[in-house]
C-alpha cells in the first residue's frame, strides 16, 4: 500500500501559487492577445480553421455555423456563442480597422443590432487575413496538442501584418487588462521600417511616424498629451470627440 506523504505549507503560500497559476492560465488561454500576432486563442482558432478549409479571399463564401463547428470539434471546446461572437467581430468594419474576415449577411450594426444567426451568414477569409497565415506549412511557428491531443494548431501565427498594432485589443484577465486602439497600417509600417534601421529610435522619433490611434469609426482626438504617456509608459488616456453633420431635415 502506498501512503501519500502530508507536505506542511502556509495557507497564504499555496494561494498565491494557486492565484498566480490561475491567472496565468486565463491569460495565456483566453483574455488577452498575444504579442506577436495580435489575437487571442479562440480569434486564432478561427482563422486557422478557415484556412484549414480553404476559405480564401477569392474563394467561395461558406455558412457560419460550418465554420463554427469546424472550431468547436477541432480546437476551441468552449460553446458555439462565443465563437460565432468573435468571428462576427472580425467582420464588423466598425470594430476592426482592418477587417479579417469577408461577411456576407447580417452582421451586426454600430447601433448595437445584433447580427443574424449563424445558419444565415456566411464568411471567407479577407485578403490580409490570408497574409497572417502565409508560409505557416513551413516550420515558421511552433505547434502544438489541441485540447483532445488528436490535432495539431499553432501555438502563434506567422502574421506578416503587425496585427496588435494595427487592429488593437481589449481584453480583461485576473488582475490585468488591456485596451490597445487601432492604428494607420501605413504609418506602422513606416514606424517598424525606422525602427530596423535606428533601433535606439526614441518614442518621439516614432510618433513623427504615427501621429496617433487610427480609429475605424473616425473621430477627433483631443491633444497628444495621453498619447505620448500610452506610447512611453503603456497607460495613457485617449479623449475622442465625434464628428458631427449638420443636415437639412425640412420636408417639403
Amino acid at each position: 500500500m502506498v501512503l501519500g506523504k502530508v507536505r506542511p505549507v502556509k495557507i497564504e503560500d499555496e494561494m498565491r501559487s494557486s492565484y498566480l497559476d490561475y491567472a496565468m492560465s486565463v491569460i495565456v488561454s483566453r483574455a488577452l492577445p498575444d504579442i506577436r500576432d495580435g489575437l487571442k486563442p479562440v480569434h486564432r482558432r478561427i482563422l486557422y480553421a478557415m484556412d484549414g478549409l480553404g476559405l480564401s479571399h477569392s474563394g467561395p463564401h461558406k455558412k457560419s455555423a460550418r465554420v463554427v463547428g469546424e472550431v468547436l470539434g477541432k480546437y476551441h471546446p468552449h460553446g458555439d456563442t462565443s465563437v460565432y461572437d468573435a468571428m462576427v467581430r472580425m467582420a464588423q468594419g466598425f470594430s476592426m480597422r482592418h477587417v479579417l474576415i469577408d461577411g456576407q449577411g447580417n452582421f451586426g450594426s454600430l447601433d448595437n443590432d445584433p447580427p443574424a444567426a449563424m445558419r444565415y451568414t456566411e464568411v471567407r477569409l479577407a485578403g490580409i487575413a490570408e497574409q497572417m497565415l502565409v508560409d505557416i506549412d513551413k516550420d515558421t511557428v511552433d505547434f502544438m496538442p489541441n485540447f483532445d491531443d488528436s490535432l495539431k494548431e499553432p501555438v502563434v501565427l506567422p502574421s506578416r501584418l503587425p496585427n496588435l498594432l494595427v487592429n488593437g485589443s481589449s481584453g480583461i484577465a485576473v488582475g490585468m487588462a488591456t485596451n490597445i486602439p487601432p492604428h494607420n497600417l501605413g504609418e506602422v509600417s513606416d514606424a517598424i521600417c525606422h525602427l530596423i534601421d535606428n533601433p535606439q529610435a526614441t518614442v518621439d522619433e516614432l510618433m513623427e511616424f504615427i501621429k496617433g490611434p487610427d480609429f475605424p469609426t473616425g473621430g477627433i482626438i483631443l491633444g497628444r498629451e495621453g498619447i505620448s504617456s500610452a506610447y512611453a509608459t503603456g497607460h495613457g488616456r485617449v479623449v475622442v470627440r465625434a464628428k458631427v453633420y449638420s443636415e437639412d431635415a425640412s420636408v417639403a
